[in-house]
């Protein structure tokens, strides 16, 4: 495809919604139109299947459930959103992708990575971004930030709100997941100022724009 996939991810309270903001703007400042979305959403049909995982409930969701609506919200933004504007030689930021699926329901679950491998590739025809900016953080200080947007939210995150060796078992599935894909993950220092990070991460998007001739 002609355009660029560029995902943003990490544990909840490392402040991708932040870096997702600023390096649209920066993008937008250099005079490069991009589209930014994110999981699970990104769609009306996706909207409405992120309200289903991340309500709080008191009926437990079976994991295959959850991976499975993961991959459906996901198959949407795909077919409706990533693949036209990725044809049309577009730049695309989108907040969390299957990373987080391998992540969270599966490092952090324990479900099957390879099963959800290949749910993902059926959802997405095999799409893999061309740039993972990782932003890593201590889960403690992670939790301290949560807790602060938490004050001035109504809504409760059934995932964020999980036990806190949920969350070191994502960040630990997150390295693991960047160890071995070096060249398309790159890692960041979350505990950075947000405007030091964007620097930082800048660095690697403008690498990527130039090597596809798009900047």
């Amino acid at each position: 495809m002609k355009g660029v996939l560029i995902t943003l991810e990490g544990i909840d309270g490392v402040g991708k919604s932040t870096q997702h903001r600023l390096l649209e703007q920066r993008l937008r400042e250099t005079g490069l139109t991009c589209i930014v979305t994110r999981e699970p959403g990104g769609t009306a049909i996706g909207e409405e299947v992120r309200q289903l995982l991340l309500k709080m409930r008191e009926e437990e969701m079976a994991l295959e459930t959850e991976i499975l609506l993961y991959a459906a919200a996901r198959a949407q933004l795909y077919k409706e959103l990533l693949r036209p504007a990725l044809e049309a030689g577009k730049i695309v930021l989108c907040d969390r992708f299957i990373d987080s699926s391998l992540a969270y329901q599966g490092y952090g679950c324990g479900g099957d990575l390879n099963y959800i491998k290949k749910v993902n590739a059926g959802a997405t025809e095999k799409l893999s971004p061309d740039l993972t900016l990782l932003f890593d953080l201590a889960p403690q200080e992670a939790r301290q930030r949560r807790g602060n947007i938490d004050q001035k939210s109504e809504v409760s995150d059934r995932i964020e709100n999980r036990p806190e060796d949920f969350h070191y078992r994502v960040r630990e599935g997150y390295l693991k997941l960047a160890a071995a894909n070096p060249v398309r993950i790159k890692l960041l220092d979350a505990s950075l100022p947000a405007v030091l990070l964007l620097e930082k991460s800048w660095v690697f998007v403008k690498e990527l724009l130039e090597k596809k001739e798009l900047l």
